[in-house]
């Protein structure tokens, strides 16, 4: 089985030997593919939608996993108990649906060894909300398919009560893309300069009160990436 670009990342990061719990699992192309190289002993699939689940389990049965993935329907977390998985993988939903999810499932949450989480917006408060709930990011990769920038994480329970806090551009870029030099980091940052760049070439044409406010806020997010890529380039 081959797997995009953006599922293969995220393969990666899953700990060898650890259960896998995949809300929103779509067809099920994760945990059967993990099942399949032998990197997982089971997984569960979770989905709110019933379509997407019949088509993971078409897969199973495809394959011959219906004995080692188990299949759930399940708005977020409410499906599963404690202690059923040991890896929880949600990736491409937005940002602020991830945190309702891990927000409402939270006594669930805890029993998880690690996290795996590719948010599609919202980034940087999804950042700040993950550590707030006590989760060290030890691990990001982003990844650059069909012309899309996919950012996502790794995290466990961190070992000290308090984080030392993150900087803006931390927050934003992420701060182990930016100490690693990660190469596609460079891209997104120019992507992101070559567009606040263009808003306000637009913006300055239309001298209203309003435009004015949306100027000053795209200004201070083009400094933002600026200093992300200063310091990209500088260490």
């Amino acid at each position: 089985m081959q797997l995009s670009l953006r599922l293969s990342a995220i393969a990666e990061m899953v700990t060898e030997g650890c259960r896998l719990v995949d809300v929103g699992c779509d067809h099920g192309y994760l945990p059967v593919y993990l099942v399949l190289n032998h990197k997982i002993p089971s997984a569960i699939a979770m989905d709110v939608r019933k379509d997407p689940l019949s088509r993971a389990q078409e897969h199973l049965q495809e394959y011959g996993l219906g004995k080692y993935i188990e299949t759930r329907l399940s708005d977020g977390l409410l499906a599963l108990k404690p202690g059923e998985g040991d890896t929880l993988v949600i990736a491409g939903m937005g940002g602020p649906l991830m945190e309702k999810i891990l927000t409402e499932g939270e006594a669930v949450l805890n029993s998880f060894r690690e996290l795996i989480l590719q948010p599609q917006s919202d980034i940087a408060h999804f950042r700040h909300f993950i550590r707030e709930k006590g989760w060290e990011i030890v691990r990001e990769n982003i990844i650059l398919e069909e012309g899309k920038f996919y950012p996502m994480m790794k995290a466990v329970k961190a070992s000290d009560s308090v984080m030392p806090p993150y900087t803006r551009e931390e927050e934003w870029f992420g701060k182990l893309l930016l100490e690693q030099h990660h190469p596609v980091l460079e891209q997104y940052l120019q992507r992101e300069l070559r567009l606040r760049e263009e808003i306000l070439g637009k913006l300055r044409n239309a001298p209203t009160e309003s435009a004015f406010r949306r100027m000053k806020e795209i200004e201070e997010e083009k400094q933002l990436v600026l200093a992300a890529l200063k310091r990209y380039e500088s260490e």
